[in-house]
């Protein structure tokens, strides 16, 4: 759910990435925050509970500011993928604008996976949201391993759905930004239908996208 205020121009975007434990969504981040310009993202925070991590960082600490004088921060948060801390999970979840599935290839993960999937259904339903409505893309992470699903395999499954899917490893760096731009792009266009962003702020998509990554620059940064 957005965070917007009309009085101060500004909005506060939230991106979640939720997947089972040790599928990689820490690293992540952790690639990701490297990966991206050093001087569009602000402090990278790690929370540690007794033995899993949520971490979060804010990817424009002084605000992306569209052409119209609109402000848009956009925060990144994971959660903790053991089941004893769903609570903490649902907590996170809350006000999502966009949702980052990450499954571990591994081919003794894949019932993990779907139970870590169904539990993203069930918490986003607790906490107000459609599976169907919010951005979600899904990140197959760990293809530098061996005994993986085969990615055709991955395909035939996701592909009827109609959710983008990502091949990934977050060890090598490979699809972990084109995952994090898809995300951002989609919830963009979620934004766009209600807000007009393109319209009444002059801020269109791919400005949108590539200014998340630091490959680009908007006025009035």
């Amino acid at each position: 759910m957005i965070e917007y205020d009309e009085l101060e121009n500004k909005m506060v975007l939230k991106l979640v990435y939720y997947g089972p434990a040790l599928s990689g969504k820490t690293t992540n981040l952790l690639r990701l925050y490297d990966l991206l310009d050093s001087e569009g993202k602000g402090d990278l925070t790690v929370l540690d509970t007794k033995d899993d991590r949520t971490i979060f960082f804010d990817l424009l600490p002084f605000f992306l500011v569209a052409p119209s004088g609109l402000k848009i921060k956009l925060k990144v948060f994971t959660v903790p993928g053991q089941v004893k801390h769903d609570a903490t999970r649902k907590a996170v979840l809350q006000r999502a604008d966009g949702v980052v599935f990450i499954a571990d290839s591994q081919l003794s993960e894949e019932t993990n996976n779907f139970e870590s999937f169904r539990n993203l259904e069930e918490n986003l339903r607790f906490v107000g949201l459609d599976i169907e409505k919010v951005p979600l893309v899904v990140q197959f992470n760990k293809r530098d391993l061996n005994n993986i699903v085969a990615e055709a395999d991955i395909k035939k499954t996701w592909g009827p759905t109609g959710v983008p899917v990502f091949m990934a490893s977050a060890v090598e760096g490979g699809g972990i930004v084109e995952t994090f731009e898809k995300l951002a792009g989609l919830t963009y266009s979620s934004i766009d239908k209600r807000y007009h962003l393109s319209e009444k702020h002059g801020l269109d998509e791919n400005t949108f996208v590539r200014t998340l990554t630091g490959r680009t620059r908007l006025h009035g940064q």
